[in-house]
C-alpha cells in the first residue's frame, strides 16, 4: 500500500527541516505533502529551499492562516495513497513509530486507526492539558459508545477512501473532534496503538487553547444529536 503523509504547518521555522528529514528516513512506499498555512516566521522560505533539494516533496501554500483541519482539507486534493496519516511538524510525535500504526491495514476490515499517547507512559504538557484531553476522549466515548483513551491525538491513519467520503467542514484543531464523532456515528470502529509523546510548552510554540476544547466538544455533541450548522458557524468564528 502506497502511504500519503500528509504535514500542516503554521510558523515552524525551527522544526520544518527536521521533521522532513525524519519523515523521509522512513521506509515505507509514500509521498509527503506538506501545507503551510500561512507561516510568517520564514517556514515559508525554508519550505522554498527543501522544495529545490527534494522533488519528491509536494508543497502547497497557503496565503492565510486556515487552521489545521484547513491544511488537511489541501492536502487531500493531492493525495494519491491508499492510507492517509497525519503528522504534525512540531516534532511533538516520532515518525519512527509509523510501522505499528500501519501494520493493522493489513487486515482489510481496519479502516481507521489512531496513536494513543495514554496506553503509554508519556510527558505531560501540564495537567490542564492532559485532562482536558481525557474530558474529550471520555465525552466521545459517552456519546458514542465507544471505548476511546486519546481522540486528541495528532497521530491519525485513515484508508483514503474513507476520509474522502466524510465531509468534512472543520477549519481549525476541531478536525480531531469532527472526524472522529463522524466515524463513529457511522459506527466504524477506531483502533488504537500506544505511541510515544514528547510534548512542547506553550512558550516553545504550542499553538491549541481551551477555546478549541470547547469547540471539540461542540463538535462531538452536534454531530451526535445530527446538527452541525452551529458548530460549524462557531469553529468559523474563532478562526476569523
Amino acid at each position: 500500500m502506497k502511504l500519503s503523509i500528509i504535514i500542516p504547518v503554521f510558523n515552524e521555522v525551527n522544526n520544518i527541516e527536521e521533521i522532513v528529514k525524519r519523515v523521509k528516513s522512513t521506509d515505507f512506499n509514500k509521498e509527503i505533502i506538506i501545507v503551510d498555512d500561512g507561516s510568517t516566521d520564514g517556514s515559508r522560505d525554508k519550505l522554498d529551499a527543501l522544495r529545490s533539494r527534494n522533488a519528491d516533496l509536494t508543497i502547497i501554500f497557503h496565503d492565510q492562516n486556515q487552521g489545521k483541519g484547513g491544511a488537511i482539507h489541501t492536502a487531500l486534493r493531492y493525495v494519491t495513497g491508499d492510507l492517509v496519516l497525519i503528522q504534525d511538524a512540531d516534532l511533538e510525535y516520532d515518525p519512527s513509530e509509523y510501522g505499528p500504526l500501519l501494520a493493522p491495514f493489513q487486515e482489510p476490515t481496519v479502516r481507521v486507526v489512531y496513536g494513543s499517547r495514554n496506553l503509554r507512559k508519556n510527558p505531560r504538557v501540564s495537567f490542564a492539558f492532559y485532562w482536558g484531553g481525557v474530558f474529550l476522549s471520555v465525552a466521545a466515548n459517552i456519546l458514542y459508545g465507544a471505548r476511546l483513551t486519546d481522540i486528541t491525538t495528532g497521530y491519525k491513519v485513515f484508508r483514503t477512501e474513507l476520509l474522502r467520503e466524510i465531509e468534512l467542514r472543520g477549519k481549525g484543531f476541531e478536525f480531531c473532534a469532527e472526524v472522529t464523532g463522524k466515524i463513529l456515528r457511522r459506527r466504524i470502529p477506531i483502533l488504537e496503538i500506544p505511541i510515544s509523546y514528547l510534548p512542547r510548552s506553550w512558550a516553545e510554540g504550542k499553538k491549541i487553547n481551551s477555546m478549541d476544547g470547547l469547540i471539540a466538544l461542540w463538535y462531538l455533541t452536534k454531530i451526535r444529536f445530527g446538527s452541525e450548522k452551529r458548530s460549524q458557524t462557531l469553529a468559523e468564528k474563532e478562526h476569523v
